[in-house]
Parts: C-alpha cells; sequence; structure tokens
C-alpha cells in the first residue's frame, strides 16, 4: 500500500478525541439540577457503596464523599466535563488521562458487582492507558502546538 490514510500518531489522536467525546457525552446526560440539588448521583453511589462487598470501598465512602456530598456532586460532573475538554483539545492531555483513568477505576471499583457498566468502564480505561504510553498528544493537540510535553 503507497498511502495510509491516517498515520499512527494520527489515530492515536482519533482516539484521544474519541476518549474526550465520550467523556463530554457523560457531563451532556447526567441530570445536572438532580445531582446538584437533589443529590440523586451522591445517593445513588452512597447506597451501592453502602452495600459493597468490600470494606475498603463502604469506609472510604464514608470517610470522604459522605461527609460532603454537595460538594462531590460538583467534583464528579466537573472532573467528566474538564477531561472531555482537556482530551479533545489536547490540553494538558497526560494530566486528562491520568485523570480519567482514574475516575474509571474509581468508578469501576464501585460498581464492580454491576457488570452491565463495566464494558464501558474497562474500554474507556484501556484507551486512557494506550494514549498515555503512546503519548497520544503529539498530534492534533494544544500541548503540540505549544511545545509542552
Amino acid at each position: 500500500m503507497d498511502t495510509i490514510w491516517l498515520t499512527g500518531a494520527q489515530w492515536l489522536a482519533v482516539l484521544r478525541i474519541g476518549l474526550g467525546l465520550w467523556w463530554l457525552e457523560s457531563w451532556r446526560h447526567k441530570d445536572k439540577k438532580g445531582w446538584f440539588e437533589r443529590g440523586t448521583g451522591i445517593a445513588w453511589a452512597s447506597d451501592v457503596a453502602a452495600r459493597h462487598r468490600w470494606s475498603a470501598v463502604r469506609s472510604g465512602f464514608e470517610r470522604v464523599v459522605a461527609p460532603r456530598p454537595r460538594e462531590m456532586a460538583y467534583v464528579v460532573v466537573y472532573a467528566e466535563l474538564a477531561l472531555g475538554l482537556g482530551l479533545v483539545a489536547g490540553f494538558l492531555t497526560p494530566v486528562a488521562l491520568v485523570g480519567g483513568l482514574l475516575l474509571n477505576l474509581l468508578y469501576f471499583t464501585l460498581m464492580i458487582h454491576d457488570w452491565a457498566e463495566q464494558g464501558q468502564n474497562a474500554m474507556m480505561s484501556l484507551i486512557s492507558a494506550v494514549a498515555l504510553f503512546a503519548m497520544a498528544w503529539q498530534t492534533w493537540s494544544l500541548d503540540s502546538a505549544l511545545g509542552w510535553f
């Protein structure tokens, strides 16, 4: 084959941007009023954590999240927005990839009993790891344009 439609670096950028769009969709479809005013997201997570088979998840949730449900709702919702914007624009990409990987691993751990959600978390984690180790910020990114990383 004489020509390749996209280079390897460009395909990695497509993967990074697609992951960012996935995070933006996660942010977009959240009922923000429910999360911020009624605490629906944190209440759901509290119920899941209370029944979790691992005591570390139960106690960690009780120590970190339960005392500050409103603040944690904002952290979760706006972390997804920040991750999406950072990955789509390629801005602070390594930070966004590590943050996304950690957030997906947290979701994975919290919902370990619910295998219906685990495919999404596993794939997003895999994409984050591949994009991080393959340095997917080298093409079509603000990081590259600014000479960062």
